[in-house]
């Protein structure tokens, strides 16, 4: 009878370990979003990828070139938030699109964000963390 409470306590951990030696899904497996962020919003990256699915979402990564062409979300758009031109470039946006922006690390976002916001844009939200976060949860991304 000493050796069931053993077997027990063995079985239990290589459940645990078995669980932790997985790879963890990919955060852009999940759900779809029942409803858009509210404006300014920032989310984890559980959230942000189901938010990105609803219909007429527009993925913008607002990196540099050079750091999208490292890797990005897939299906995201360019339009580098420290451009000279980014207001030119989101004046030619779809207002009545949303927009899920990310950047690197989640402060860029914060800047384009305020800037689409000036410039009449209402449904948008970010990526709390960037695209370290996204990756650090098991996101893909591709080149």
């Amino acid at each position: 009878m000493r050796s069931a409470p053993l077997a027990a306590a063995l079985v239990a951990a290589a459940t645990l370990l078995a669980g932790c030696s997985g790879t963890a899904p990919s955060v852009s497996a999940g759900p779809t979003a029942t409803a858009v962020p509210a404006a300014g919003s920032s989310l984890g990256p559980a959230d942000f990828a189901a938010a990105a699915k609803l219909p007429n979402t527009v993925v913008l990564d607002v990196r540099t070139p050079q750091e999208f062409a490292a890797g990005h979300l897939p299906g995201a758009t360019n339009i580098d938030v420290e451009s000279a031109d980014f207001p030119q470039k989101i004046a030619s946006l779809d207002k009545a699109a949303t927009y899920a922006v990310y950047c690197r690390s989640g402060n860029r976002s914060k800047v384009a964000m305020s800037a689409m916001q000036q410039a009449g844009f209402t449904q948008l939200f970010d990526l709390a963390g960037g695209i370290n976060a996204w990756t650090s949860a098991g996101g893909a991304t591709t080149t």
